[in-house]
Parts: structure tokens; C-alpha cells; sequence
């Protein structure tokens, strides 16, 4: 992994903050982009948020982003970076998983990263079968165990192996106990029921639909810019819904597409629809609209989803689909 290869607090920081809720896989690009166009807190702070924004795009959770620059503007006006997990932690959207991470990572801090790879290791290693309310909770019952086992000389060597236990041996579901090293200890082994540990308590399942439209005229793509204090994807451009357009369906979507975000399984059906004068002319005093040529879009702050979404229904037409990111 890249970050391994040349380790600074920078580096960590920004692949911490991107592994959060996102498969390294996807990362590593994305990572690499990063770095060579701000590598360093000095060149990131000095970004405009709206770049930064189109950088991450594809990658979710774009709230991460935006505590990224913010981070990097604080840190960058400090004589120096912060050393220890509790200085870390006084940043906004840094936890004690990402702080940990950081602080022993970057300055050798003997302290533990726990994360649910390492949680699962754990809650197996010490055969903990009591149900957990959830990941957060989690966390904070196995930290003191995990700073027991933290290796004061090696703890970022040790946080990163411990991780990567749970990611490739110790997996959610399927452990490959004939090759873990911790397997003559592990409670879970002896007992034969590590592919159920830990246990959480379920959670109430919800579905919503959304119906959003598809506009295209003189050539260009009608998009929602969420404002900078919305509650959910504050800044980022998307596919307007109906209702915020004054429309209601017509037929058959043109889409239909289904994505869970939490604990929230979404039905999205998107209409291609041809606007109307009266449309146009109330459309023209929302200031959140805005019409994208499609060969811009690459350059836009588009969640990875309608991303897609757009590219599929532009190539049915035969029109250019917009750029596509890893």
C-alpha cells in the first residue's frame, strides 16, 4: 500500500480518513491522485473546497473530505504536527481509531487501533460472546484490551498487522484458522464458533424510494448543488429529485437502481424528462440548479452513484458519458 512505502504524518492521515467505511482497493487510487496533487498539509490548505470535493467524489461519506481540509488548514498553521493521539483527537472528524492510528503510525505512540478487523480478532481471540449494541460500542470495550497487547517498541507495525489479521485470516464470516498465528490461543478456535463472534444486535432494517429526473437541453445536464450547510452531502452536485423540481413521474423510468446506505436500502428511479417553458423559467431562480456540460462532469463534485447513473443513461443515447473515476 502506498502509504507504507513513505510514511509521514500527512500520508496517514489522508489514508486513514479514506479507509474509513471504504475497501482499501478502492482507496489505493484515489490515494495516489491525492498525494500527487497536494502532498502536504501546506499544499492541501490551500485548496478551494469545491476541488476538493470533485477529488473525492466516488469515494462517500464526503463529510470526511471536508474535515480533511479543514485538518490540513489548522495543521498547517501549527509550527508543527501534532504527535499524540489526544492532540489528534481534538481535530473534527478525528476519532480514537483514526487518532490511534496516526500517533502510532507516524510518531511510534504506544497506543492501540481498534477498528472492527481488530475487534474481531479480539472478541475471538477472547471468546466474548455477549451481544454488542454496535461498532462504536464495540471499540470501546476492546481498547484497554488491545493497549494490554499493543507492542510499545513496534505499535505501528503492530496496529497495522493486527488490522490486517482480521482483514485477511481472521475474516467476518469465514476464518482461515489453520494459518492464523494466534490460533493455539484463540478461545473461538478451541470452541469451534469463531465464524459467529462477535455478536451485534440487529438492527430494524428500512426502505425508502427516491424518484429523481433526468433533464438534458441544448446539450447540458440540469444538476442540484446542495449548499454548504445541508445535512447530507453538503456542497456535492446531484441528480435533482422530482419533487424539489416541481415534477411529478411520467411513464417508465428511464433507471432503476437500489443502494443501502446504512441501515436505509434506497429504490431510485430516475425519469428522462423533457422540461417544459413554465419549468424552465421557475428553474432559473433556484440558485442550487445548474446546467453541466457533459464533458465537465468529470470536474464536478458527483457522488460515485450518479456518477454511474449518468454515464448509463447518457451512453443509451448515444451521448458522451462522463468521465469515470477508478
Amino acid at each position: 500500500m502506498p502509504w507504507r512505502e513513505e510514511v509521514s504524518a500527512y500520508r496517514t492521515v489522508v489514508s486513514e480518513l479514506m479507509c474509513q467505511q471504504t475497501q482499501i482497493a478502492t482507496v489505493i487510487p484515489y490515494f495516489e491522485r491525492w498525494t500527487a496533487k497536494w502532498p502536504d498539509f501546506k499544499d492541501l490548505a490551500k485548496a478551494e473546497e469545491a476541488e476538493v470535493l470533485a477529488m473525492w467524489a466516488g469515494l462517500g461519506y464526503y463529510s470526511r473530505a471536508r474535515n480533511l481540509l479543514a485538518l490540513a488548514r489548522q495543521v498547517a498553521a501549527l509550527p508543527r504536527p501534532p504527535r499524540s493521539a489526544a492532540e489528534w483527537r481534538e481535530f473534527k472528524g478525528v476519532g480514537p481509531y483514526t487518532a490511534a492510528a496516526i500517533a502510532s503510525i507516524a510518531f511510534a505512540e504506544p497506543v492501540a487501533v481498534v477498528d472492527g478487523n481488530v475487534v474481531r480478532v479480539l472478541a475471538r481471540l477472547d471468546g466474548v460472546r455477549a451481544k454488542l449494541r454496535d461498532a462504536s460500542s464495540a471499540a470501546k470495550l476492546f481498547t484497554e484490551r488491545a493497549d494490554e497487547l499493543v507492542d510499545p517498541k513496534h505499535p505501528g507495525d503492530f496496529n497495522q498487522a493486527m488490522m490486517e489479521l482480521g482483514a485477511t485470516v481472521c475474516r467476518k464470516g469465514v476464518p482461515d484458522c489453520g494459518r492464523c498465528p494466534l490460533a493455539e490461543w484463540c478461545d473461538a478456535k478451541a470452541k469451534g464458533d469463531a465464524a459467529t463472534l462477535p455478536r451485534f444486535v440487529s438492527k430494524e432494517r428500512k426502505e425508502a424510494a427516491v424518484d429523481r429526473a433526468l433533464v438534458i437541453r441544448a446539450g447540458k445536464i440540469l444538476l442540484r448543488r446542495n449548499p454548504p450547510a445541508a445535512k447530507r452531502l453538503a456542497g456535492m452536485a446531484e441528480i435533482p429529485d422530482l419533487s424539489s423540481l416541481g415534477l411529478a413521474s411520467v411513464g417508465e423510468p428511464a433507471l432503476v437502481r437500489r443502494r443501502t446506505i446504512g441501515a436505509v436500502t434506497y429504490e431510485e428511479k430516475l425519469y428522462a424528462l423533457e422540461p417544459k417553458a413554465a419549468d424552465l423559467r421557475r428553474w432559473a431562480k433556484d440558485t442550487e440548479l445548474e446546467w453541466v456540460d457533459p464533458a465537465d462532469l468529470d470536474g464536478v463534485a458527483l457522488s460515485g452513484p450518479h456518477r454511474r447513473w449518468l454515464g448509463e443513461w447518457l451512453s443509451r443515447d448515444g451521448r458522451k458519458a462522463p468521465g469515470r473515476r477508478p
